[in-house]
């Protein structure tokens, strides 16, 4: 029996069988150092699970509105405005089953057969597929070290076409960690808005920033489409919880394709927690990043947010898929090939997440060593 064939553009996660290769190891007695998923080790704060039990136990496992529960949408609003100083209507807020659900529902409006929609080339595979699956044509733009590791507005310009509809970029960015600055993102808004077209940002890791300010495109673009979850800095992979900020003139269409869920948690008491696992996360970064730097793998720009390293592997492989797979065949440590995010470069590249802790961080590091190593040996004996 034939399926459609929109799943031809849907690639597999490569990240997700390396895991499977990982886990397997696990199972069989090696001692695994995980740092190919983008999951800390951090549980859900205390105070998100207590409010759960305490809705579950009061039976608050009904239906929804459409856009989610009205004390929700008043909170993230509330959020935006304490955190970044903007103020966002709560009706312009949807809630949504993870990013994905955001994602789907700004894909769905923003983009059709024919329309064609700028993105950097490495970004999370994910935001490609999705534009795959309404049928756009996507246009990725490479971008390096010296564009920051982002699609700039000079670059969307480049690169603009007749029907270009959308451009999404991401901040901090998945699998480089690196952030469009505010004037970058009032850029984008201008030139999205003098063509007509749609910005969307992907927020995900908003919070998660190193030596910069955490921001958001709402400051500059009130107009953007942005998409946000509670999975990355809040810590709730698992809850599956994401929301869309959309401009007031989309609300009511988006509210006819949303179905949604519910949970809120913006207590003082956890943002406390949140900024204290940030903090770990910013040593954590450092003390890879000094790791590599020893290994000779420093990046030649470190990253500014989320929780990975984008490294450049060309000197040692070509092949990353193949550098990962022995690595954790060797050393029992896993990373992901660059091939999940980068159509371009991808085989040159490695994502590092800095999830684990500090010692596992320096443990993952002296075992990459002894691998280097044996290949720079194995290198001189075949040369």
């Amino acid at each position: 029996m034939p399926f459609a064939r929109r799943l031809e553009s849907v690639a597999a996660f490569r990240v997700m069988t390396l895991l499977e290769a990982a886990q397997a190891r696990e199972a069989a007695g090696h001692d695994v150092i995980h740092l190919e998923v983008g999951e800390p080790d951090f549980p859900t704060p205390a105070p998100v699970i207590a409010a759960g039990q305490a809705a579950l136990a009061a039976g608050q496992t009904r239906y929804t509105p459409a856009c989610g529960l009205p004390a929700l949408r008043e909170a993230i609003a509330a959020d935006y405005q304490r955190r970044h100083g903007v103020t966002v209507s709560p009706s312009r807020i949807i809630i949504t089953p993870g990013a994905s659900g955001a994602l789907l529902l700004a894909t769905l409006l923003c983009a059709e057969r024919g329309d064609s929609v700028l993105m950097a080339d490495p970004t999370y595979p994910c935001n490609r597929h999705f534009m795959g699956l309404v049928d756009a044509q996507l246009d990725v733009v490479p971008v390096n070290a010296e564009s920051g590791w982002q699609l700039t507005a000079e670059l969307a310009d480049d690169f603009w076409r007749e029907n270009t509809r959308a451009v999404m970029v991401a901040s901090p960015s998945n699998p480089t960690g690196h952030v469009l600055s505010p004037e970058e993102l009032k850029a984008l808004g201008e030139l999205c808005q003098s063509r007509d077209a749609h910005l969307l940002v992907d927020e995900i890791y908003q919070g998660l920033t190193y030596g910069v300010p955490a921001h958001t495109a709402l400051a500059e673009c009130p107009d953007a489409f942005v998409i946000n979850s509670f999975s990355k800095y809040f810590g709730m992979t698992g809850w599956r919880l994401g929301w869309l900020v959309a401009p007031e003139a989309a609300v009511e269409p988006l509210s006819r394709l949303a179905q949604n869920v519910f949970l809120a948690a913006f207590t003082p008491e956890c943002e406390a927690e949140l900024e204290r696992r940030r903090q770990v996360l910013e040593a954590r970064r450092g003390v890879l990043l000094a790791g590599l730097e020893r290994l000779g793998l420093a990046p030649s720009v470190p990253p500014q947010g989320a929780f990975y390293v984008w490294l450049d592997i060309s000197h040692l492989s070509d092949d990353s898929e193949a550098f990962c797979r022995a690595l954790l065949e060797e050393e029992n440590v896993a990373i992901t090939p660059g091939t999940d995010f980068a159509l371009a470069e991808g085989r040159r590249h490695v994502r590092i997440a800095f999830t684990a802790d500090e010692a596992r961080l320096r443990e993952a590091l002296a075992r990459m060593e002894r691998f280097l190593e044996r290949r720079a040996t194995q290198a001189g004996v075949s040369a």
